[in-house]
């Protein structure tokens, strides 16, 4: 009896402390986004006659999911955010002697490095700010008998440049592909543990060429792979309907799990996205890099900071 209450107790402490990092998981991601919790406005009264002729949208919108393992809670905003960020040092997942992602220096959005940079059709002066593009940002829980099992951020759009010093890396860098200089194959890529090490999602440090079907294959760096330190700026977003053009994604967000057996669901309902136990980011991308670039020099970093801080950046 006494080691029921024990479990019991472990359960509840994990929930407590899963809800607490939900929380602060979403303050962090809202402030990030500019988005602010409080607003300052003069209330005045509207007449019938006045609000008779307004028309408009709920500002939240909420969905109830039914799923196999859990039922979900769904909470959307509706709202555009354009925005550019840079956070000194960022560490999520601490547990076990590692980390789920460590990364330093990240930015959302960057600023343009030369006079005619075109992004997404725009042509941009030298600095000036290429937003990261985030449209109705949403917040969902999965709920178990035990409570809280899992909590994600994410966007039904989203479109722009994420750049860091990836170490540790949980999650799915998805649609990013590399070029083979000699023979110009294009291979998938994927996520490995290190060097020498066969590919995961969980704790990636290095990032290469896929392994084809059920096939075991090994990061070999400089000839495979490259650590993640070497992918310096990705551009989220899918293949646009013009050639140079980025389309909006609704597949990148960031999740906390309790368990390994949650599976968030796409936003079309279509298909499920199993995630272990900790942090798990999606972050999609259309890009293709040369493998030489990508296990050599790395590729380059874009404008983050006002002061041009170089390609590598520093």
């Amino acid at each position: 009896m006494e080691s029921g209450v024990e479990t019991d107790s472990l359960k509840q402490s994990e929930t407590q402390s899963m809800t607490t990092q939900a929380y602060g998981c979403a303050a962090l991601t809202m402030l990030c986004l500019g988005i602010s919790p409080v607003s300052q406005a003069e209330l005045e009264p509207i007449s019938d006659n006045a609000m008779g002729k307004v028309t408009g949208q709920a500002f939240m919108q909420i969905e109830n999911i039914p799923g196999q393992n859990h039922e979900f809670t769904r909470m959307t905003l509706t709202m555009d955010v354009e925005t550019r960020v840079n956070i000194d040092d960022i560490q999520a997942g601490q547990i076990n002697g590692g980390t789920d992602f460590s990364a330093t220096h990240l930015a959302l959005g960057h600023i343009a490095r030369n006079d005619g940079e075109v992004f997404n059709g725009k042509t941009y002066n030298a600095g000036e700010e290429i937003p990261f593009e985030a449209r109705m940002p949403y917040i969902e829980l999965a709920e178990d008998a035990a409570g809280l099992a899992g909590f994600r951020m994410g966007f039904q759009q989203a479109r722009g440049s994420v750049s860091s010093n990836t170490t540790s890396f949980s999650g799915n860098i998805s649609g990013l592909k590399v070029r083979e200089d000699v023979s110009g194959t294009i291979y998938d890529t994927a996520l490995f543990a290190g060097e020498g090490e066969t590919a995961t999602n969980y704790r990636a440090s290095h990032i290469g060429i896929a392994p084809n079907g059920s096939e075991t294959m090994t990061c070999i760096s400089g000839v495979n792979c490259a650590p993640l330190t070497n992918l310096r700026s990705v551009i989220v977003g899918e293949e646009g309907s013009a050639e140079g053009e980025v389309a909006f994604t609704d597949g990148f967000f960031i999740g906390l799990q309790r368990d390994d057996n949650v599976a968030w669901q796409t936003l079309d309902g279509a298909n499920t996205i199993s995630v272990g136990k900790g942090v798990f980011i999606n972050l999609p991308t259309n890009m293709t890099v040369d493998l030489s670039q990508l296990t050599g020099g790395g590729i380059d970093r874009l404008r983050t900071h006002q002061t041009d801080m170089g390609t590598k950046l520093f």
